[in-house]
């Protein structure tokens, strides 16, 4: 008789996978910084293995892929960290006020549009992960035409929260394309 498999096991191996031994007590910013980066690494693994089919819009009749969720988050990361807070000139990369879905509309299975994809997401994710570590506190502020006057911290907090939103996604997408399960 074989046993069945939890669906809340990690994802890959416990020795592989180092995003649960981050803090839980301690410094506010390192617990911050290490809850997105186990976020941002549970993207990574759902995505990990695959290449056309981070195109699949696999959860029908959703226009959700895995590699829509790359460009989307891409996005949005530039958005908090270099617009908002660096007070950068820094347009969308995939989205344009024209197609404001075009981060998922445009994923397509071509290897260029994917491997511009991780590109992206990487260059907005060390460019954060610069920001945050350069910022003297979790209070420095920006200005945004949705939310007002936003700081660190509630961009911190935001982020983990939209990680894990799309994580819950790319867990139902990745189920579906190749059944494969795991927190």
């Amino acid at each position: 008789m074989t046993s069945g498999r939890r669906r809340a096991e990690l994802f890959v191996d416990e020795e592989r996978d180092g995003r649960l031994a981050g803090p839980t007590t301690g410094d506010e910013r390192r617990m911050l910084v290490e809850v997105l980066a186990a976020q941002r690494t549970t993207l990574e693994l759902k995505c990990a293995g695959l290449e056309a089919e981070l195109a699949l819009r696999s959860v029908e009749p959703s226009t959700l892929s895995l590699l829509g969720l790359v460009r989307h988050l891409a996005d949005v990361e530039r958005r908090w960290f270099r617009r908002v807070l660096a007070g950068q000139e820094a347009p969308p990369l995939f989205g344009s006020d024209e197609n404001p879905d075009q981060d998922f509309d445009g994923a397509v299975p071509d290897p260029a549009v994917v491997a511009a994809a991780w590109e992206a997401w990487r260059a907005e994710v060390a460019f954060a992960d610069r920001l945050v570590a350069e910022a003297p506190d979790l209070d420095i502020e920006g200005d945004d035409g949705w939310r007002g006057t936003v700081s660190l911290r509630w961009v911190l907090l935001h982020m983990v929260e939209e990680y894990a939103r799309h994580n819950g996604h790319a867990d139902l997408l990745r189920e579906r394309i190749d059944g494969a399960i795991g927190v």
